[in-house]
C-alpha cells in the first residue's frame, strides 16, 4: 500500500484549501524522486537537475489552481519538468561557444566528473550513445527504456503522436546498437522487433 494518498484526494487538499501547502508538500515528496530521475537523464548534472526540479515545482504551484484533471497529475508534472528540462538544456546551450559536437563532448565529460553518477563502465558507454541523438529521440528513449512510460502517455507529455514516437524510438534504439555494436538486451531489441512487425 502506498505511502501517499491518491492524487485526487491531494489536489482536492489544494484547490479547496485545506491546508494547501501541507497537501502541495505531500505531492513534491510524492513525485520528487521520479521527476529528479526523469530530469537528470535530460540535463545530467546534478546541480542544473535541482534547478529545474525546483522550478518544476513551482510553476505547478503557480498553475494547480487552475489545474482541471483533464490528464493525471503525474502526466501533468512530468509535461511542465520536460519542459522546464529541455528550457534550461537550450539555455545552456545558447551561451556555449561550442559546436554541437564539441558540447555533446563537454555533457560526457562533466557526467564521467560527476560525483553523482554512480554508474559502470558500461553503463558510461550507453550514456555516451544515447547523448549523440538528437534531442528528442533521446528523451523518448529516456522515458521508454529507463521509465517505462506508455506511449499514450508520453504523447500527453510530450504533445506528439504515438505513432511518431514509436518511430523515435526504434531509431533511437538502432543508432545505440549500431554504436554499441550490439543489442542492448533483449527486452529492447524484442521492442524494436515489435516495432518493426506493427509497420
Amino acid at each position: 500500500m502506498s505511502q501517499y494518498r491518491s492524487d485526487e484526494d491531494i489536489l482536492h487538499d489544494i484547490q479547496n484549501n485545506h491546508l494547501p501547502h501541507k497537501a502541495f508538500k505531500e505531492l513534491i515528496e510524492k513525485y520528487q524522486v521520479q521527476l529528479y530521475y526523469h530530469i537528470r537523464k535530460i540535463l545530467l548534472n546534478h546541480d542544473d537537475t535541482d534547478d529545474a526540479l525546483q522550478n518544476t515545482f513551482i510553476k505547478a504551484w503557480q498553475a494547480i489552481y487552475d489545474f482541471k484533471q483533464q490528464s493525471k497529475v503525474y502526466t501533468w508534472l512530468y509535461r511542465i519538468a520536460t519542459n522546464e528540462a529541455l528550457a534550461l538544456l537550450r539555455k545552456r546551450s545558447r551561451f556555449s561557444f561550442f559546436s554541437k559536437d564539441t558540447y555533446a563532448e563537454e555533457w560526457v565529460a562533466r557526467l564521467e566528473s560527476d560525483p553523482y553518477f554512480d554508474g559502470d563502465e558500461a553503463d558510461l558507454m550507453l550514456q555516451k550513445a544515447i547523448l549523440s541523438l538528437p534531442e528528442k529521440q533521446r528523451i523518448v528513449f529516456n522515458m521508454r527504456y529507463y521509465d517505462e512510460i506508455p506511449y499514450e502517455t508520453m504523447s500527453e507529455i510530450l504533445d506528439t503522436s504515438v505513432g511518431a514516437l514509436k518511430a523515435s524510438y526504434h531509431h533511437a534504439v538502432k543508432k545505440i546498437e549500431k554504436i554499441l555494436q550490439q543489442p542492448l538486451n533483449l527486452n529492447l531489441h524484442n521492442s524494436s522487433n515489435e516495432y518493426e512487425s506493427e509497420y
